[in-house]
């Protein structure tokens, strides 16, 4: 960002912006290391058994057998 030459309100915009840069990484790393309570291709929730015993399951058991599915079908 620009501020028309203010090199302080540059400076505060880029240290904003990599504050939430740093925070969204953050939480992407969460969803990746302990899954998800949605999956990422329905958007419904997975179901708690599922989680417990897949607890880094990032799909429902439909969309990850459909997922496989296609992969040897191939």
């Amino acid at each position: 960002m620009n501020f028309g030459g203010n090199n302080s309100l540059d400076s505060a915009a880029l240290r904003e912006q990599q504050e939430r840069d740093a925070l969204v990484a953050d939480a992407s790393a969460v969803v990746r290391a302990r899954g998800s309570d949605v999956c990422v291709e329905c958007d419904r929730p997975i179901p708690i058994e599922r989680r417990r015993a897949a607890p880094f399951a990032k799909r429902c058991i439909e969309c990850q057998e459909m997922l496989e599915a296609e992969k040897f079908h191939r």
